[in-house]
């Protein structure tokens, strides 16, 4: 008994230095100094971790208790909190109720001491409801040094001009409030061409960094190739959203091209997020209907992906 009492309490601890390590509270705020992503001591910050599913589609997730246990038993530095936009019960339709539900993982994110992703979950440009949302954002967690904006989700058919004169107004907004805490900017086709962005990238604002998104199964060498022509040209890369399966969310997970894709992040410095926190029956989904609302979930609440994506997590976490 003494020794199961013995690894319990050495595991804890190693669960709690691991997290400690990557809190707000030894990083303080971040900012991008070329293309990485460094905290107020001027050092190099890899955050991982996960990104909620819409809001709209899996409400019960977004609560306190759950980022709680997503940094306590899964050591994630990082959530993102994904605000959908158009579909049902999205903000277009119920604004009020979206932000309660993106402000109870904001929340629950200061209070546990990790940072947190504001994502503007959209396909399309939405100008003047994005520029309403983030003036409200910035001004009520602004000075919280938890805090990212991402700004664009996945711009689909949009041009890479047309995104960025969205992103220079909505960059705007938030500056005039919030002077510094960093601000993700997506690319054209649901994040894959940051070769574009690296050719004519925004300028007159700093702590911007670019979103790319990767499925394993569908996207391998071809965009880790565009990545490094970017990275080369001075890009800084955020990985917003990734997972192991097909780009569809569904099909067989490719362990094989993850870790490729893990390893070039880790390699490069790149912080990483995985999607999602969600039931739903699909393989990108890492929890299963029987999973709890506020955490606490066992492993067979949890579906293939789930188990393999708190296990990268731990390890890219402890660095073993």
């Amino acid at each position: 008994m003494k020794g199961k009492l013995l690894v319990a309490a050495l595991l804890l601890l190693w669960s709690t230095t691991a997290a400690t390590a990557h809190s707000v509270k030894n990083h303080g705020k971040l900012s991008v100094t070329g293309t990485q992503l460094t905290d107020e001591k001027g050092n190099a910050v890899v955050l991982r971790g996960m990104s909620y599913g819409w809001h709209n589609f899996w409400p019960r997730f977004y609560n306190s208790a759950s980022v709680k246990w997503l940094r306590n038993d899964w050591n994630v530095s990082v959530v993102r909190a994904a605000m959908g936009i158009e579909p049902k019960n999205g903000y277009l339709e119920k604004p009020d109720w979206s932000k309660e539900k993106i402000k109870a993982v904001v929340e629950g994110a200061i209070q546990n001491d990790v940072y947190v992703i504001i994502d503007w979950h959209s396909h399309n440009i939405n100008l003047k409801e994005a520029k309403t949302f983030f003036t409200e954002m910035a001004q009520t967690y602004g000075d919280k040094p938890n805090v990212i904006y991402e700004i664009f989700n996945e711009p689909d058919q949009e041009s890479w001009d047309e995104v960025k004169a969205y992103s220079e107004q909505i960059i705007a907004v938030i500056r005039a409030i919030d002077p510094d805490n960093v601000i993700l900017v997506g690319s054209p086709h649901w994040d894959q061409d940051i070769h574009l962005v690296a050719d004519a990238p925004l300028t007159g604002f700093d702590n911007l960094m670019y979103t790319v998104h990767f499925y394993a199964a569908t996207h391998k060498q071809a965009l880790r190739d565009r990545c490094n022509y970017a990275l080369g040209k001075g890009i800084p890369i955020f990985i917003s959203e990734s997972a192991g399966m097909e780009a569809s969310g569904d099909g067989p997970i490719n362990m094989e091209e993850w870790t490729k894709w893990l390893d070039w992040a880790e390699k490069n410095k790149i912080s990483w997020i995985t999607w999602s926190v969600s039931d739903k029956d699909e393989t990108c989904s890492v929890l299963l209907p029987t999973a709890r609302d506020t955490g606490r979930w066992k492993e067979k609440d949890m579906k293939e992906a789930g188990i393999k994506s708190r296990a990268l997590i731990r390890k890219y976490t402890s660095g073993k």
